[in-house]
């Protein structure tokens, strides 16, 4: 993260060597200034308390050791606020608002007509891509009418220098034809992707992390942990790609000593106060989301797993499309 110091620009890394940053970096992004202001407001409390009050060298001390994350609050306040000019935008919120109801599978003219309105609005090209790539993927496809025309408005608006960028997007899958019924609907329930009445602030499942959408590939995840894919067989099929599933046998070798005290085995090859670690890869790129997704995953009570993400970048919408949009010199 780069921030202006002294008029200077200065780099600051963002990793659990800033305790703050650990705390809230898996928050939900409207749930983070609200945490932020409730931090604030008790150090404020423990300051006046201190001046008001007589304190005891122990007291004073643990205030002097919260006086030392003043910076990274000073910090991450700012970068909330800075953060917020964007996401309290109507345009933010109307993207957003949007985007959760092409992963309902719902109100396909709304949809259609709300990413005609981007195109002739010349809004930023990736972010009309982004929904026109989401639009595509809920919906199986888009029928021939409305693909022929979403492409041609995208040329007359942006440029038919991007043709070779819709080429990509339809090779790649992800702007296609309709050439047959979408299987999002039942995926979506097969999977229990989109939840309604979540609670940002105390989540109980994965979804908080999109405000009620759960990652696709997170869900796989908890299935494949919890069990397997046997009992979502029919729904991984409606999936793209081909799948798989193999059992690794787990050995566990145990100590002479533990052996003698007859250290018990749970079933799932656990020994006692162990727990298994699960290397989670990602080929061509994980967000933050569904990593911040995982490390929820993994800190749920009885959870008897500790997951490990491997991936070959680290991506959002924005960077993934990119990687697709051809520049001409």
């Amino acid at each position: 993260m780069g921030v202006q110091q002294g008029g200077k620009k200065i780099k600051i890394p963002l990793n659990s060597s800033d305790k703050l940053y650990r705390e809230i970096r898996d928050l939900n992004f409207g749930v983070v200034g609200q945490v932020l202001r409730q931090k604030a407001t008790t150090m404020k409390q423990d300051y006046t308390e201190v001046t008001t009050t007589n304190q005891t060298v122990s007291e004073l001390k643990d205030f002097v050791k919260k006086l030392n994350s003043l910076p990274e609050m000073t910090r991450h306040t700012n970068l909330a606020q800075h953060l917020s000019n964007f996401t309290t935008k109507p345009t933010f919120l109307g993207r957003l608002s949007i985007e959760q109801t092409l992963v309902e599978g719902q109100s396909y003219d709304i949809c259609f007509e709300y990413i005609e309105e981007m195109i002739h609005k010349q809004e930023p090209f990736l972010s009309v891509l982004r929904l026109l790539v989401l639009f595509s993927i809920t919906n199986g496809g888009l029928p021939k009418k409305h693909f022929d025309y979403l492409r041609r408005e995208l040329l007359h608006s942006y440029g038919f220098e991007h043709m070779a960028t819709l080429i990509n997007l339809e090779k790649a899958g992800l702007v296609k034809k309709q050439e047959s019924k979408s299987n999002w609907l039942a995926i979506k329930r097969g999977l229990n992707l989109v939840m309604e009445d979540v609670d940002d602030a105390n989540p109980s499942d994965i979804a908080y992390v999109f405000s009620g959408y759960a990652p696709l590939s997170i869900r796989l995840v908890q299935h494949a942990l919890r069990g397997g894919w046997r009992s979502i067989e029919e729904i991984v099929r409606l999936l793209p790609g081909p799948h798989s599933e193999h059992k690794q046998d787990v050995i566990i070798e145990r100590t002479a000593l533990e052996a003698q005290q007859n250290s018990h085995v749970i079933d799932n090859g656990v020994t006692d106060g162990r727990r298994l670690l699960v290397l989670v890869v990602f080929i061509g790129g994980v967000t933050f989301a569904e990593i911040s997704a995982l490390r929820f995953l993994s800190a749920q009570e009885g959870m008897t797993y500790d997951l490990i993400v491997g991936t070959t970048k680290i991506i959002n919408g924005s960077t993934m499309l990119e990687t697709l949009v051809d520049n001409v010199p």
